[in-house]
């Protein structure tokens, strides 16, 4: 049976996207320039969160999104051998479009 985690609130359950570690000419990337990945794919979103007079505020990010992440932050997961972070929604800073 497979798990869904369906995010609490205003969170966004995010799975990073590993950079290529060589080219498709078989030429190898320095370490370095596969470290500053920074980017994930949105895998769920929760509901959002309620304001002070109590009208729900919806998460600002979709299913399939691209989005930009901070160096540090988040929460570390692990659901069916994957690994995956988990964010509030401001704490992701922006969508990323070809």
């Amino acid at each position: 049976m497979a798990k869904r985690l369906i995010p609490a609130l205003n969170r966004v359950l995010v799975e990073k996207i590993v950079p290529p570690s060589k080219t498709t000419a078989g030429i190898l990337l320095p370490e370095k320039t596969t470290k500053l990945n920074n980017t994930g794919k949105v895998v769920a979103v929760g509901p959002g969160a309620h304001n002070r007079d109590g009208k729900l505020i919806p998460v600002s990010f979709n299913e399939g999104d691209t989005v930009l992440l901070p160096d540090y932050g988040g929460t570390q997961l692990k659901l069916e051998d994957k690994e995956y972070h988990l964010f509030k929604d401001d704490d992701i800073l922006g969508t990323l479009h070809d």
